[in-house]
């Protein structure tokens, strides 16, 4: 049994009590390449998650100490850690694109961890620690601008309820790496229980490795799954608990309008947890075929397609998993998972988010006309759905904050009389409902602006903003009071704003 940590392992400021180990490295040396980071000069600290160091054990206060910014960088390698780079592979914008692995993260190996109170193992990875024979004529360095988009991300996404990454720090160097323009580089320590990916699994699939495939399932199997162990047929009862765990992540994604950039297989986890943040953005004025990667030039990975291409990356596993499973109508069958619960766990998020205790068969196009009404009129999308707990009922003469959002006020009176209509047959009280509404719908989330203006300062060694705004995505559904324009929609001058692949 994993004994949970105690609060500080840290007592007497040596990053050397940290317990740490790596199962990872106890496969088979086809699954990797053991090697050390490559060392940035004078490294600094940008900024720590205390949540996170919390998480494994660490006092924050330590990330102050030299030690931490050389460990966390890759300068020095702890005497217990066996880092090492995995190499996987991948469909990117569903093209199958051969080996991949990874070309600029290093594991450092696992820790024990407590996670809602339970103990678990959480792998550390320093993402931009260097080239790795996975760099495919890379650098192997990642930048400022991208870690903090990352390092913020993650953390924001943690404090929504929503299945992800977590980042422990970021730490920067004034090495320039040329991306678009020359920019400096930075090292993101990311944690999570695994970094195992769809990719892994089609790695060993379409080298004809059947063993390998076995090793790598029964690995994820015992470390992730150990419930499956007894299962009758454990490879097919794996394939369907991903698919539902991938399905009811991508609902969430939905429900507060996250849109991931790129969901190509190599970056989504076996463990059903958002991974790899690069293009991504929130929704705020919708417009459900939203592209939030500039580089997606056809609109594969556009907010609304989201949901299917999830269900098609779990097809993919599918196929990896197929010599296990035997058989491909059991593959069909584990993947038909994915639908049922994507629809139910989108269902209740969106029940939840209206403020709905009861289920009527006409929910669905209350739902749907609602949409079309935001479509139309690009309504922000996280203002609208928190200033609705503030309908009451009884007075519509109250809306102007909501109907501010929309260029046909017209269009929402109409849909807010059904709304209205609906909350009086399942005898809705504005005051429960208000409270339940703000429990569920943000009022912060990180706004590509947001975190630009964290950048930007950042670029000129000012690291206050992203504390600052750290502090704030922690608590998305608090008002905090003196925040609220963290709140506001992007001024004009952030309409340029573009990510893409390189971010």
């Amino acid at each position: 049994m994993i004994e949970p940590p105690v609060n500080a392992v840290h007592l007497d400021g040596r990053l050397e009590q940290l317990p740490i180990s790596n199962e990872f490295a106890g496969l088979p040396e086809a699954f990797y390449t053991r090697l050390s980071p490559t060392p940035l000069p004078a490294p600094y600290l940008v900024a720590v998650s205390a949540a996170a160091a919390r998480l494994i054990g660490l006092d924050p206060e330590q990330a102050r100490r030299d030690e931490f910014v050389e460990t966390f960088t890759g300068n020095r390698v702890l005497p217990q850690s066996t880092p090492l780079a995995a190499v996987y592979s991948g469909h990117q914008f569903g093209v199958w694109a051969g080996q991949l692995g990874d070309g600029r993260a290093i594991l450092l190996g696992e820790t024990p961890a407590n996670i809602d109170a339970a103990p678990q193992r959480l792998e550390l990875q320093l993402k931009g620690a260097g080239a790795t024979p996975y760099s495919r004529m890379g650098d192997g360095r990642a930048v400022l601008r991208s870690s903090i988009r990352e390092f913020l991300c993650s953390e924001a996404m943690a404090a929504l309820g929503i299945p992800t990454t977590r980042a422990l720090c970021i730490t920067g160097s004034d090495q320039m790496v040329m991306r678009e323009m020359p920019e400096t580089t930075a090292v993101a320590t990311r944690m999570a229980p695994s970094f195992v990916r769809f990719g892994s699994f089609e790695h060993w699939y379409y080298k004809g490795r059947t063993e390998e495939l076995r090793v790598l399932a029964d690995h994820v199997i015992e470390r992730c799954y150990p419930h499956l162990r007894e299962a009758a047929r454990p490879y097919q009862a794996l394939l369907s608990e991903v698919a539902q765990r991938t399905a009811r992540m991508i609902a969430q994604w939905q429900a507060v309008g996250f849109m991931h950039g790129v969901m190509n297989t190599d970056n989504m986890s076996i463990l059903g947890i958002t991974l790899d943040y690069g293009p991504f953005g929130f929704m705020e004025a919708f417009d459900a075929h939203h592209i939030c990667n500039h580089t997606d030039s056809q609109g594969r990975y556009a907010y609304n397609v989201q949901p299917q291409v999830g269900h098609w990356n779990c097809y993919a596993l599918g196929q990896a998993m197929l010599p296990l499973i035997g058989e491909v109508d059991d593959v069909h069958e584990a993947l038909a998972t994915y639908q049922t619960e994507y629809t139910a766990a989108f269902d209740a998020a969106m029940h939840a988010k209206l403020g709905l205790a009861t289920r009527e068969e006409q929910d669905g196009k209350l739902f749907d006309e609602l949409f079309a009404v935001m479509q139309k009129s690009r309504a922000d999308f996280t203002l609208f759905f928190r200033r609705l707990g503030d309908l009451r009922i009884d007075d519509p003469a109250g809306d102007a904050p909501i109907r501010d959002l929309f260029i046909d006020r017209a269009a929402f009176d109409a849909w807010a009389l059904q709304y209205r209509s609906r909350l009086r047959r399942e005898a809705s009280q504005d005051d429960q409902r208000h409270e339940q509404m703000h429990r569920v719908n943000p009022k912060y989330v990180l706004r590509n602006y947001l975190a630009q203006v964290a950048i930007e300062k950042a670029q000129d060694r000012d690291f206050s903003e992203i504390a600052r705004l750290l502090a704030v995505l922690e608590h998305p559904y608090d008002e905090q009071a003196g925040n609220e324009h963290y709140a506001a929609p992007a001024p004009d001058w952030a309409s340029h704003l573009e990510v893409s692949c390189s971010s």
